[in-house]
């Protein structure tokens, strides 16, 4: 379960100080498929970004599992973001000199999983995700779509509860950007909680819930 009371986020832009969430109150239960909508600088991606403890918020409160995550040191908030949360994004940000397996299987290594278990469970995602025959090309020798799910791959090894998307499509042609999306409701269908940030309405709108957000607040939210 995620909870955000009354959350903040301020950024200092020369003189000027810009409020990019304001008052955002969320509650997101295990397993919800939720995509989020708005214009440009209508706060999509910095409240991802605070979901996904890559940012502080300014003031207001998030539990992630019952865990109060604003009072946590940095040490405390990269162990729970590696541990709960997986990260996708329309850059792809895998690693050039990486082979496919090796770029899933990089959060294993940082954890200190064991040779033999990372081999392992590289396999199952690789098999997951049918990338079997591209598990020894680097990034570079690889389509959009399989990057895409490469990085896939990456996000979920740790196998997290919840999964971040942001602009998931954005570098992708439709029939690669549909497969992608596919991939990512299967994963929600076994359990993992998934929001989806995107300017799409045809992404956004398979959603079972859609936030639409404009000025840093939460404009609508509800189920369809």
């Amino acid at each position: 379960m995620i909870e955000l009371q009354q959350i903040e986020r301020d950024f200092l832009v020369g003189d000027e100080t810009v409020r990019a969430l304001s008052q955002v109150d969320l509650q997101i239960p295990d397993g919800d498929y939720i995509s989020v909508m708005g214009p440009s600088g209508s706060g999509k991606s910095t409240l991802l970004n605070v979901l996904g403890l890559l940012d502080r918020p300014s003031s207001g409160n998030y539990r992630l599992d019952g865990t109060e995550t604003t009072q946590l040191g940095e040490e405390q908030r990269a162990t729970l973001r590696r541990q709960r949360i997986g990260f996708v994004f329309q850059a792809f940000h895998l690693v050039p000199r990486l082979s496919a397996a090796d770029n899933i299987g990089l959060p294993l290594l940082l954890a200190g999983i064991a040779p033999r278990q990372r081999v392992q469970r590289v396999q199952e995602v690789l098999a997951a995700l049918d990338l079997e025959d591209r598990a020894h090309h680097r990034p570079d020798q690889l389509s959009g779509g399989q990057r895409q799910r490469v990085a896939i791959g990456r996000a979920v090894i740790m196998q997290p509860g919840l999964l971040l998307a942001d602009e998931p499509t954005g570098n992708l042609d439709e029939h690669s950007g549909q497969e992608v999306i596919s991939l990512l409701e299967n994963l929600n269908a076994d359990g993992i909680t998934l929001m989806v940030v995107t300017h799409d309405p045809d992404i956004g709108g398979r959603a079972r819930r859609r936030i639409r957000m404009r000025d840093g607040r939460i404009e609508t939210d509800a189920y369809h």
